[in-house]
């Protein structure tokens, strides 16, 4: 399908530019905006609103006016608000997915793929709406009756990245809206247009004024500073990257808040003797090229067998070698831009100091010319384990290469991470997969599987990767605390 640039304004103009504070779009209480950028070119999208400290408090105002009413709401009708949106995001999933390429740059294959995924968190917590449940029993000594309730948490803060636009959007707001809380969303400055696009839907789909608000800023931390230390405030849900996710969790230890921390990633990505190779290069390349490597769960480490390595390695560099980069609407492209010039810089100081060490280039390894901030698909093999690109997150489409010799050597350097979020195994041995599962230090592991993001599974980490789930039956409890009542023996007259 050509995308032509009168779609693309078109698409544009039916985006809000303010913020939503109570179910109003205005204007920054300063006056103050910001202009949002097409990756791929360089060129300005749109121009909106900057959120101020005013505005923020603001958002909360809001937020709190509306909490104890939408708490009391039926869960059922809440349920039904995130099923209409549901219906509302897929129908217009074209517009979605064009918004996407646009603000972030990923291919517009990849971001119908992220409509479906983002899309199916509305479904999913629609039907958890009504399932929250506590119970009622009778004490063991016989005395007495215990009641527990599931309550609304409150308020929430919800803060999030650049590179999932609407997913990581919906798997915060879903959730909240089905156990009765009320959000303050600050979108990232980079790609914010998407969040108001979807904030637009929700009102058609009839979520009440205030329950959701939006103040996009370039001050992020003169914005969501107060309100984390606001004691109306009972909620921060922050996905991003740990130094940061460190210093919020700082912060909300002042007012107990509960916190979600959905942080960085450095992905192992075994392959031992037995794989099938060309299985495992296609879970590599969907590991590692997802997103164009621009998310928390790529593979990042790429642990060969010493036996299969180099075949590995050369059927992987094959593949990068025919990825195509270019702008996300044209039908070549398979790779999009970096999200800036920063990123750009960034992956290539890692590959740089790798080749310094001694790392050898298959393919890719150099930045593009031309406009925008593109970067091929690169691998690298030699990589010496004092490399940085081996300690950090690369966040780009590089696939450095290590080998091992034995399964205790694979976890040892699958386990040399302060990370733990997701892990990538790839074998024929299904007990040997088991025990990867017991040995690794991670939170989730793909087993012969390159992509296991579903909004139906808990996702998130162990050690510097974050605390708490989202998605899956797990998810909603993030929003939920427990009551306990206890109650006199009706039967003691």
């Amino acid at each position: 399908m050509t995308i032509t640039a009168q779609r693309e304004q078109e698409l544009l103009s039916s985006v809000p530019t303010g913020l939503l504070i109570g179910g109003e779009w205005r204007d920054a209480a300063n006056g103050k905006t910001f202009d949002v950028e097409d990756p791929a070119t360089g060129k300005t999208l749109l121009t909106i609103a900057d959120a101020s400290p005013e505005d923020g408090k603001a958002a909360l105002d809001a937020a709190v006016a509306a909490q104890d009413e939408w708490a009391r709401t039926a869960p059922r009708e809440r349920g039904e608000i995130l099923r209409r949106a549901f219906e509302m995001v897929t129908e217009r999933a074209d517009d979605f997915a064009l918004l996407m390429t646009m603000e972030m740059g990923k291919p517009l294959a990849e971001a119908r793929g992220e409509v479906i995924y983002g899309a199916e968190f509305l479904r999913w917590f629609s039907e958890e709406a009504v399932r929250m449940s506590g119970r009622y029993s009778t004490a063991p000594d016989g005395k007495s009756r215990i009641l527990v309730n599931k309550k609304p948490v409150g308020p929430c803060l919800l803060i999030t990245p650049w590179n999932f636009p609407l997913a990581m959007a919906t798997r915060k707001i879903a959730p909240a809206v089905a156990a009765g809380c009320t959000m303050v969303l600050k979108p990232a400055n980079l790609t914010p247009l998407t969040s108001l696009l979807f904030a637009k839907v929700l009102e058609e789909a009839g979520l009440p004024k205030g329950v959701l608000n939006i103040v996009s800023t370039t001050s992020a931390g003169d914005v969501t500073g107060p309100l984390i230390k606001d004691s109306r405030l009972r909620k921060l849900s922050f996905t991003g990257s740990t130094p940061v996710g460190r210093r919020l969790l700082a912060d909300a230890s002042e007012n107990v808040l509960r916190t979600s921390m959905e942080l960085g990633g450095n992905a192992p990505f075994l392959v031992f003797e037995d794989a099938d190779l060309d299985k495992a290069v296609d879970g590599a390349m969907a590991a590692k090229l997802r997103n164009m490597g621009e998310a928390c769960t790529a593979a990042n480490r790429f642990i060969v067998h010493e036996s299969v390595a180099a075949a590995f390695a050369d059927k992987l560099a094959a593949r990068m070698k025919d990825v195509t980069p270019g702008r996300g609407t044209e039908d070549s492209s398979k790779l999009g831009p970096l999200i800036d010039g920063k990123s750009r810089d960034s992956v290539h100081s890692l590959v740089q100091d790798a080749v310094d060490d001694g790392a050898q280039v298959l393919t890719g390894g150099s930045p593009v010319d031309g406009p925008g901030y593109f970067y091929p698909a690169t691998v690298l093999t030699d990589v010496a384990a004092k490399s940085r690109i081996l300690q950090e997150e690369i966040f780009g489409p590089v696939a450095p290469i290590v080998t091992f010799s034995s399964e205790d050597d694979a976890v040892r350097l699958a386990n040399n991470t302060e990370y733990g979020l997701v892990a990538y195994v790839f074998t024929r041995d299904l007990n040997r997969g088991l025990r990867m599962g017991e040995r690794l230090d991670t939170g989730m592991l793909g087993l012969n599987a390159g992509v296991i993001s579903n909004a139906a599974a808990p996702f998130g980490g162990v050690k510097q990767s974050g605390l708490g789930r989202e998605g899956g039956y797990e998810g909603i409890e993030e929003y939920l605390y427990t009551q306990y009542v206890g109650i006199a023996d009706p039967s003691a007259g």
